[in-house]
């Protein structure tokens, strides 16, 4: 008889604290409330109730293989900066990526599905979403497009990839004017991607999708000052 105290994996809360702390963390980075080259105190973080040190530690090195925080041997953490050639990188890597997944999945994925995240996509950019709850809501949409072609493995890399660039579309959404516009626009252009699936042609579906991730590049590329 196994016991619990045997069993191969162990039952755990649904989230630890070092998955709460790596969020929060992540969300200021993303949202911008601790800004590109702002220092990470591992023992002011520590600091918030019910956090240990080494929760705090493991949570910043996660970030780290993300991206978004940089460690450094014997100092504290900071946020890493802004780097062109990395948004440049980010969205190289996309675009071998997503296009190909998409113009696979549009053959697959049902139309009651399609009809599902059509109505999904038209509620992007309400003043009650918030920021933080559009970015998620279009990143889950784009994911359950890809999502029947996709394996496990580009799952992860896209999300890594997604949040890399999240910071720096945030920061060019910033600079414009009405950015509550641009995420209506934004999630207008989920709608009319997904007009585009429902015709089941892998070369359209792939060029809907670059032209996508060439409207969202340039966007980021604001953050750097340089559109």
């Amino acid at each position: 008889m196994v016991t619990s105290s045997d069993a191969a994996v162990r039952a755990v809360a649904p989230r630890s604290v070092v998955q709460l702390v790596t969020d929060e963390i992540r969300r200021s980075i993303l949202s911008g409330a601790l800004a590109p080259g702002q220092e990470l105190s591992p023992r002011e973080l520590a600091g918030m109730p019910e956090v240990s040190f080494t929760a705090v530690r493991t949570a910043l090195r996660s970030l780290e293989d993300e991206g978004i925080v940089v460690t450094r041997p014997g100092r504290s953490a900071v946020v890493a900066p802004l780097d062109l050639a990395e948004l440049e990188a980010v969205y190289r890597l996309r675009r071998t990526l997503e296009p190909e997944l998409a113009g696979r999945a549009c053959r697959i994925i049902s139309n009651e599905e399609l009809d599902r995240l059509e109505q999904r996509a038209a509620g992007f950019g309400g003043e009650q979403t918030g920021t933080d709850g559009a970015f998620e809501a279009r990143q889950a949409l784009h994911l359950d497009l890809l999502a029947p072609a996709a394996t496990g493995w580009d799952i992860r890399i896209l999300t890594t990839l997604w949040r890399a660039g999240e910071r720096y579309v945030r920061m060019g959404l910033s600079r414009l004017e009405h950015a509550h516009d641009v995420h209506a626009r934004l999630g207008g252009a989920d709608g009319d991607l997904i007009g585009v699936f429902r015709r089941r042609d892998s070369a359209a579906v792939a060029r809907a999708v670059r032209d996508c991730l060439e409207r969202e590049r340039k966007l980021a590329r604001l953050s750097l000052s340089l559109e």
